[in-house]
């Protein structure tokens, strides 16, 4: 997947180290059980739901419920009925903070909107999580305060990012510089990134 990707946006090349190495981030954090927080503004805030959308269902793969797992959800409730375990696909846990608009309107009100996302990291995180701390210039001053609080719970923070990478790629664990500055560039080369993260780590765990 990651040379398909290259084949078929060579200008990726420059980052291919770093996408490479995301992958066995997540890859070690869904091993471990752990689960991805994402974050962004406005573009980004809608990729970041976008990621969501097919880390927690089947993306390219169809991922069945095991017949383990069958077997221990009817022990747990007879009536879970096969048709009902049919419809069902198994998901890789990934949570979008921006779309807790519950809890990110009260904090911005109540507290700092700069400080929502961190809120959200410090309520959900824990150790051995991935936060994917999306920005195009790198400079988002709500985004860069979720990747100091995920710092400091010991969660791992992948940066996505344009060419600078912006204070943001000074924070993060690892930062994914995509080769562009202009903002609607850059989120056009996000979203051929985070799609080749999403199906690489879905080939890993699925089969099918």
């Amino acid at each position: 997947m990651l040379k398909e990707l290259m084949t078929r946006y060579p200008c990726l090349t420059a980052c291919e180290q770093e996408i490479a190495d995301s992958i066995r981030i997540l890859i070690a954090c869904y091993e471990t059980g752990g689960k991805l927080l994402i974050c962004g503004n406005g573009g980004s805030s809608a990729d970041s739901d976008h990621i969501v959308g097919e880390l927690m269902k089947g993306f390219l793969k169809k991922r069945p419920l095991s017949a383990a797992q069958r077997e221990q959800m009817l022990a747990r409730n007879p009536a879970f009925s096969a048709a009902l375990a049919d419809g069902l696909q198994v998901g890789l846990p990934a949570v979008a903070l921006s779309s807790i608009n519950g809890l990110n309107t009260a904090f911005g009100n109540d507290v700092s909107p700069t400080l929502a996302y961190a809120q959200g990291v410090l309520g959900l995180g824990k150790s051995g999580d991935v936060l994917l701390a999306i920005s195009t210039s790198g400079n988002a001053e709500n985004v860069a305060a979720a990747a100091q609080t995920a710092k400091a719970l010991g969660i791992t923070v992948i940066g996505l990012t344009g060419a600078g990478g912006g204070q943001l790629g000074g924070i993060a664990d690892l930062t994914i510089r995509v080769p562009e500055t202009e903002t609607f560039k850059v989120q056009e080369l996000h979203l051929p990134v985070y799609h080749t993260l999403c199906a690489a780590v879905e080939a890993h765990f699925f089969a099918e």
